[in-house]
């Protein structure tokens, strides 16, 4: 496992996907407040616009101006006629990670990392796993320790459902064991895991519902289809005034109790032990890196 894989602590509440194509959404995106841009070669490009999306990207993140947002850039799958090309190509564009869809197993990691070192990928630069099948799901684990370059996995809820055969409901009850297999292979190796987006873009308060669901079940962040959408995720998956003014009441309490010798304490009548402040901690250190990334790109 990569040290970086270890750095739990950066804000990837919102994961914006903007499409290749057009040129306009990829310029305005300096300005969208996500933690992470998705700028799109697959699904958002039609099949007779994929070279031209493809040098837009390379355009734009030639000319910066991105500030401290991450970027990642999503590129046609293994097995379609643009997938090498797309490699060869973003590994140097300056873009932080490939986010590669459909990944069923840790073959596809091996062979997307055999592409970026021959095109002299900087050593740093990752792989983000969409998991959209049901083979990825059965094969998260494997998928998420394939190779030290594996920084996230995120889900993919429309293909998925798709390949399951199964309905879409609000609540996601058929997606919740493969769902839950993604989160738990994720943080068994240290990935950041992103939940999948919500398309009814409509429907505000079904779309907050969904990201205080994904908060809920583990996940770092969302990823999203619309710039009105990021303030919603930000709030959600990012600690909050009252959290943070719980964490460091019950970090003074308990380093008061270590001084008395005492392991655990009560706070406002709730039982507050070592790995109660690990989690107000980190919560603590989220919140100053998103101060950080905000002020940064103010």
């Amino acid at each position: 496992m990569s040290a970086d894989k270890l750095i739990t602590d950066r804000p990837r509440r919102s994961a914006m996907y903007t499409p290749g194509a057009n040129e306009r959404a990829l310029e305005k995106g300096r300005d969208v407040p996500a933690d992470i841009l998705i700028m799109d070669l697959e699904d958002g490009v039609a099949p007779d616009a994929k070279d031209f999306a493809r040098d837009n990207i390379l355009r734009v993140l030639g000319e910066g101006g991105y500030g401290r947002r991450e970027i990642g850039v999503r590129i046609n799958g293994a097995g379609s006629e643009w997938h090498e090309k797309d490699v060869a190509a973003i590994v140097t564009s300056g873009a932080e990670m490939l986010v590669v869809p459909k990944v069923d197993s840790p073959d596809t990691v091996i062979a997307i990392n055999k592409l970026m070192e021959a095109a002299n990928a900087p050593a740093e630069m990752q792989i983000w796993c969409m998991v959209e099948t049901a083979r990825g799901v059965l094969n998260a684990s494997a998928i998420a320790a394939a190779h030290p370059r594996v920084g996230a996995l995120l889900i993919g809820s429309a293909d998925l459902t798709k390949d399951l055969r199964a309905q879409h409901m609000p609540d996601r009850l058929p997606l919740m064991t493969s769902i839950q297999l993604c989160v738990l292979a994720a943080r068994a190796n240290g990935l950041t895991v992103l939940d999948s987006p919500f398309f009814d873009l409509s429907d505000d308060d079904g779309f907050l519902e969904s990201c205080r669901q994904g908060r809920s079940m583990g996940f770092d962040g969302k990823t999203l289809l619309h710039p009105k959408t990021v303030a919603g995720a930000n709030a959600i998956f990012g600690p909050s005034d009252e959290e943070i003014a719980w964490a460091h009441k019950i970090t003074a309490a308990h380093e008061a109790a270590l001084a008395e010798g005492k392991g655990v304490t009560l706070v406002d009548g709730q039982l507050v032990e070592g790995l109660h402040v690990e989690e107000a901690q980190r919560l603590v250190r989220m919140a100053e890196a998103i101060k950080e990334l905000e002020a940064a790109s103010a």
